[in-house]
């Protein structure tokens, strides 16, 4: 072998030496996972975990190792899992699933925790919260009613847990808000006050007197207008043309069955809530409809639906989704960072697009750019 040849051989064998040597040096994307994997949730759980797997196998890369932990539902196992986690060293966590899991998470400083909750109020530093929160989709609602020029909308917010978040996305998204009012959701508490909200009793007089007045009238046609008249539960007009209900399931139908009950048709006024995750019984709700709402885009989901039930023959869980799209976002970040300095990305402006939609995240918070529907004639249709 002359001289050159060996100079060459040495440098490739050197070069391939170096290159396999940074193959091997590459780091693991470490992720850990937290869910309930016993308890009364354990089937929320089981359903994360076969998202993250599923998005894993979909990443198709060697690289992403995913370490699973209960949770329980319960805020000193949820730390017990977290700290056994970090002794693995591991930086990034999916998860917490639910809020009331992120007591004690701020002493596990040196972890970012990409929690599934839709709740941003009084969260740990070291917490983002990853669900369709508040100010997302008021962020849309504002779209809308700029959209179609609603001047007055009116927002009805129940006496629940969630309360305090909602009035924060109102803040955040700077919606303009007519008037604001807070409701009790027990039923003969709820109907009283729909009917002072519409001032139901002053119309209803209203007619009642317009009818007597008729009647003792020299009023050309007078019968006639009396029978249109009998026909109608209230006279007078509403100081709103929009009526934002933050509610949900059987609540929410209690409400606009009481808005229907004091003569306030969403034929007249544009009956708007927040996100339902495609609650197929709203459709077969006529009286309601046309009912509008912000949510994650439906064909995304559906798609997504498809995949999951094609690879584990069952129906997913929406928070799945969720935690499907989260995978992808940490493999994206890392790619772009050490996944020791992921948290740092957390603080500046970044956008992810994923089954969900576009993330943007900022400031440690994720808000998603949400679309559109509405549901009528017991059809879901795509406003934007």
């Amino acid at each position: 072998m002359t001289k050159l040849i060996k100079i060459i051989y040495f440098i490739f064998l050197s070069f391939c030496f170096l290159f396999f040597q940074s193959v091997n040096a590459k780091e693991k994307i470490k992720i850990g996972l937290l869910v309930p994997m016993s308890g009364d949730n354990k089937e929320i759980g089981d359903s994360i975990i076969k998202a993250v797997t599923l998005a894993v196998k979909d990443i198709d890369n060697d690289l992403i190792e995913i370490y699973p932990k209960d949770t329980a539902t319960k805020a000193n196992q949820t730390l017990k899992s977290a700290f056994e986690l970090s002794e693995m060293g591991i930086k990034i966590i999916i998860g917490p699933v639910f809020y009331e899991s992120l007591t004690y998470l701020d002493e596990m400083e040196n972890l970012t925790f990409l929690s599934l909750t839709n709740k941003t109020l009084d969260l740990p530093k070291n917490v983002i919260s990853a669900g369709i929160n508040s100010t997302s989709q008021f962020n849309t609602i504002k779209k809308f009613l700029e959209t179609n020029e609603i001047k007055r909308t009116i927002f009805l917010t129940p006496i629940q847990d969630y309360e305090f978040e909602v009035k924060k996305g109102i803040k955040d998204s700077k919606i303009k808000i007519y008037k604001n009012y807070e409701y009790n959701t027990e039923p003969t508490k709820l109907t009283k006050q729909i009917e002072e909200i519409t001032n139901y009793r002053i119309r209803k007089q209203n007619l009642e007197d317009e009818i007597k007045r008729i009647k003792n009238s020299n009023e050309l046609n007078k019968e006639k207008k009396i029978k249109k008249l009998e026909k109608r539960y209230t006279l007078g007009g509403l100081n709103f043309d929009a009526i934002m209900i933050a509610d949900f399931d059987e609540s929410l139908k209690s409400v606009t069955t009481s808005l229907l009950y004091t003569d306030v048709l969403p034929k007249n006024k544009f009956f708007i809530t927040l996100n339902q995750w495609f609650d197929e019984s709203l459709l077969k709700e006529t009286d309601l409809q046309p009912l509008y709402y912000p949510s994650i885009n439906k064909e995304n989901f559906d798609k997504y639906k498809i995949k999951y039930f094609n690879a584990f023959n069952q129906d997913p869980t929406h928070l799945s989704l969720l935690s499907y799209d989260l995978v992808g976002l940490v493999y994206y970040l890392s790619l772009n960072t050490n996944v020791e300095n992921l948290n740092k990305i957390f603080k500046r402006k970044n956008s992810f697009k994923g089954k969900i939609g576009i993330f943007d995240i900022k400031n440690n918070k994720i808000n998603h750019r949400l679309n559109f529907y509405k549901i009528e004639n017991q059809k879901l249709i795509e406003i934007f």
